[in-house]
């Protein structure tokens, strides 16, 4: 006899209730698994976005031509996004005529939050089902347990003389649904923990960025309204 048998023997001689929160669990099992592929793959492309579009910032010697670039772009990067609006922002009040450096600055920034914001969304994505599939699986597969465990003493309840033997096959059923439930509870916490830490690591880049690149647009504001020497990197025009 295969291993798979008693244990499949044990589903199909649940009691009906307990069938249909076994399938649930699985479901949601299938499901958290789904979301945690589809966000590891997110953040790693989310990282790798970040890295590159930092390196070709750091490098371009004229922001107007990396702007139009991307403004090109389909889809660009959460963090090219923040550096559109903050870009874009600043040159619009420019080309209406506001010359008041923390104006500009200001103006920039409160557009990159906004930018900010919407990639935290994106990121922050289908975390908030990882973590109610994480914690209310365990409670589903008690659920199961319970009302199955029961069942079988229910059945009991016209016997004269009860034994283990009688009552175990059906407490074994009861518990598969306590293990479905952890079973789709454990991965669900912790890829939701992990992603919790990478979607942190993705914002916190974000917010530097944000903070180096709002320096990068003080002392442009400054060189607009007092014209010295151009900077040593990264000019706009």
């Amino acid at each position: 006899m295969s291993i798979e048998s008693p244990f499949l023997t044990l589903i199909l001689n649940a009691s009906l209730l307990v069938q249909l929160v076994m399938l649930l669990l699985l479901l949601m099992s299938l499901f958290s698994w789904y979301l945690i592929f589809r966000k590891s793959r997110k953040l790693a492309s989310a990282q790798r976005d970040a890295q590159e579009f930092e390196q070709t910032f750091w490098q371009t010697q004229n922001l107007n031509n990396l702007y139009a670039g991307l403004a090109e772009s389909r889809e660009p990067s959460e963090l090219a996004a923040i550096f559109q609006a903050g870009y874009g922002e600043f040159m619009r009040l420019r080309k209406v005529g506001s010359t008041v450096p923390t104006d500009l600055v200001e103006a920039a920034q409160r557009a990159m939050r906004v930018a900010h914001n919407r990639a935290a969304e994106v990121l922050e994505a289908d975390l908030s089902t990882l973590a109610t599939i994480g914690s209310i699986s365990p409670y589903i597969g008690l659920f199961g347990t319970v009302w199955g465990i029961m069942h079988s003493f229910h059945a009991l309840g016209d016997v004269q003389q009860a034994t283990l033997a009688m009552v175990a096959p059906g407490i074994s059923e009861a518990l598969i649904a306590t293990a479905l439930g952890l079973f789709a509870a454990i991965p669900a916490v912790m890829a939701y923990n992990n992603a919790i830490a990478g979607v942190d690591r993705l914002l916190n880049r974000y917010e530097a960025f944000s903070e180096d690149f709002s320096s990068l647009l003080q002392r442009q504001a400054y060189q607009f309204s007092n014209p010295v020497a151009l900077p040593e990197k990264s000019t706009i025009s």
